[in-house]
């Protein structure tokens, strides 16, 4: 069975973080994820990860744009990047977390396309060190530039996998974001087929809208029968933002809706 986990960036904001944990494992969640633990209460979360007996799949290294945390496609930036990968480990660490998201940062306009993937690969492929000794494994994340990161360099999955079979290395793979890929490329199952050995991990939402996922375009169950077909071993995350003012109910329909 696939283990769904849960963004608690955008769920519950009237809750403390340690209470959005309690919550979701109170509806039937087992994992969960957030952004960035610059703006949070790490020790706070710690406790509530141990005392719900909670994961915590992931955290975010960089931002989007590449302002927090460094660009990989800028060159001068490699520094930056690296150092801050080493902090965001180490604050993993104290979670018992072993997986951060990294974004490419926006397009440079004096770089060629090329040079931008050259940059990235020979930053992910710097990193394969840190990674190794730590024991932690980076997805890097394509997103959608129609809708919701305009101006951001990697929005096509199929890029992203090529730059991830180039560096080569399994402490690096792919976040397939559902959402942003239905957007930009569709044609999802197939895409999965392909390079579900470099998959580490998922990010779905309802298309259009980023809201439920039972409310959209997107097949999910049938998704989810794939993954299950293909093995697939990691985490199915949740990051939707619900148009449902209960976002309990919200939260158990989708448990509902994906395992049926």
């Amino acid at each position: 069975m696939i283990t769904v986990d849960v963004c608690i960036d955008t769920v519950f904001p009237e809750l403390k973080d340690q209470e959005k944990i309690e919550k979701v494992k109170e509806i039937g969640y087992q994992c969960v994820e957030f952004w960035f633990h610059d703006n949070k209460n790490v020790k706070a979360i710690a406790q509530g990860l141990k005392n719900f007996q909670v994961k915590l799949n992931n955290l975010v290294v960089n931002s989007p744009d590449g302002s927090r945390g460094g660009s990989l496609v800028k060159k001068q930036d490699r520094e930056i990047y690296l150092e801050r990968l080493k902090h965001v480990i180490s604050i993993a660490k104290t979670l018992n977390c072993h997986m951060g998201i990294t974004c490419s940062g926006n397009s440079v306009p004096d770089l060629s396309k090329n040079q931008m993937m050259d940059s990235i690969i020979e930053t992910l492929g710097s990193a394969c060190d840190i990674l190794e000794k730590e024991s932690f494994t980076l997805v890097l994340e394509p997103l959608n530039t129609l809708v919701n990161h305009k101006g951001y360099f990697l929005d096509s999955a199929k890029d992203a996998a090529e730059i991830i079979r180039k560096i080569n290395n399994p402490h690096v793979k792919l976040l397939y974001d559902i959402y942003h890929m239905q957007v930009m490329e569709g044609n999802l199952c197939s895409f999965i087929e392909k390079n579900i050995d470099i998959i580490g991990h998922f990010h779905s939402a309802g298309v259009p809208g980023r809201h439920e996922l039972f409310e959209g375009e997107i097949n999910y169950p049938f998704i989810i029968k794939l993954l299950e077909k293909l093995q697939y071993r990691g985490c199915f995350g949740l990051e939707y933002m619900p148009a449902m003012k209960d976002h309990t109910l919200s939260l158990k329909k989708t448990l509902e809706y994906l395992m049926g």
